[in-house]
């Protein structure tokens, strides 16, 4: 039990102050029976020492002290001072210098984590009474450790809960910076006629706007920002999907209707399938015209497929001749060396156009395999024909292999409908 003065001064010039006194005033309510895992305490220290305002290195000494307590358990019990020299005290600090070992030392005094108990000429010591027990010691008080204990765990709690909050926001950061990318991508597939690039760039402002040593509070608006941006991006999806099964809705309850309606809309539409305008009983020979302006008419005979006898439509008759396709992609040709003669002219333009609009070389790659090299080098010809028009030129072919793969599209109705709008009439006559 320690004996002595209700307060006691530093030794020589060392100031006394009111939170001395404060932090010596309220090490003396100690209840004799508390007891405090020191080392516990001294990682909610580490943890807190922000809060607490208490350097490293001074973390550093107070280890240092804890060592020479010979209890793990901290408590008035067994005497809450110890009193290690100077330099007993740096060999345990890892050879920390006398001036910046007495530095921390003061600055643990000023933050209230211990006070000095000065002996009459100071110097640090234990005197033992005559009777074997009791005694007094002169050195460094522990007691605002234990007196403090509580409130140190309760600034580690506040430490560790603010942590794991920034840990939750930059997982949530990531998630939605990587949900975010990936759905722009298929946008760009899917809806090419939406100004992705728009969103992207909003996308990337709220990014750069976070700092690279970012807090909760810097964290707060982006993740706002973010999953509002992600929300747009899922509605506009969320719509196409609504859209796609509508249509397949539709077209298992409702039998097709032949149109042969000339003022479409979409000429470049790639809906054609395979299955459509099957009948029982075709005639021998059909003839359907499409008057467009211009001056000159161009007849197309088809020659039917199929062996049960139904209408296969333009994906089974014979591949679309070159001269048909000059005719309805004629920009094409100054890509070529020596013009369009021929199939491997026009594939080799196609590589150099695809190369231009932005097309990826995995995509162009992908349609050639589905659609084959004539068709996917046709399709690059319509694209290059109406680059203006089209956001996304690597996201339209992508859309067009997906269908294509799906038996929804075939390249006939697309130089057809690009013959039309260059004025062409175009006359499709189906025979026998």
């Amino acid at each position: 039990m320690q004996t002595g003065n209700a307060f006691t001064t530093p030794f020589g010039r060392r100031s006394l102050s009111l939170g001395m006194l404060a932090t010596q005033a309220q090490a003396q309510e100690i209840d004799p029976e508390a007891s405090i895992d020191k080392w516990k305490l001294f990682r909610s220290l580490c943890e807190a020492r922000a809060l607490i305002g208490i350097s490293d290195r001074a973390l550093v000494v107070l280890n240092a002290l804890l060592t020479f307590y010979p209890q793990t358990e901290l408590s008035e019990a067994n005497g809450l001072v110890v009193f290690p020299s100077n330099v007993q005290l740096s060999l345990r600090a890892h050879g920390m210098a006398p001036a910046t070992l007495r530095r921390h030392l003061s600055a643990l005094v000023e933050t209230g984590l211990i006070f000095r108990k000065d002996s009459p000429n100071g110097k640090r010591y234990a005197r033992k009474a005559r009777a074997g027990e009791g005694g007094e010691a002169f050195g460094f008080s522990l007691a605002p450790l234990v007196s403090r204990a509580a409130e140190f765990e309760a600034l580690a709690e506040q430490v560790r809960s603010e942590r794991l909050q920034l840990k939750l926001m930059k997982e949530r950061v990531t998630l939605l910076r990587r949900d975010i990318v990936k759905l722009i991508e298929l946008g760009f597939e899917e809806l090419p006629h939406i100004d992705w690039s728009a969103q992207y760039e909003r996308f990337r402002a709220v990014i750069d706007d976070i700092p690279r040593q970012a807090t909760t509070d810097d964290l707060e608006p982006a993740v706002d920002g973010l999953e509002c941006l992600q929300l747009e991006i899922s509605n506009l999806l969320e719509d196409k999907l609504n859209s796609q099964k509508t249509s397949a809705k539709e077209s298992h309850s409702e039998r097709h209707k032949h149109n042969s309606n000339t003022q479409s809309t979409s000429d470049l539409e790639p809906g054609f399938r395979k299955t459509q305008g099957a009948k029982t009983a075709p005639e021998p020979e059909t003839e359907e015209t499409i008057e467009t302006r211009g001056d000159e008419t161009i007849t197309i005979h088809l020659e039917r497929g199929g062996g049960d006898g139904a209408d296969a439509g333009l994906h089974d008759v014979k591949p679309v001749p070159l001269g048909l396709v000059r005719q309805a992609c004629p920009q094409i040709a100054a890509y070529a060396r020596s013009g369009i003669t021929n199939w491997p002219d026009l594939m080799a333009a196609a590589v150099v156009v695809r190369s231009m609009l932005g097309v990826s070389p995995s995509a162009y790659e992908e349609a050639c395999d589905v659609l084959g090299q004539e068709n996917a080098a046709i399709a690059i010809g319509c694209i290059l024909e109406r680059a203006e028009q089209i956001n996304s030129a690597g996201g339209y072919l992508r859309s067009l292999t997906d269908k294509a793969a799906k038996g929804e599209f075939s390249v006939w109705p697309m130089v057809l409908a690009q013959l039309r709008a260059n004025g062409s009439h175009v006359r499709l006559v189906a025979a026998k």
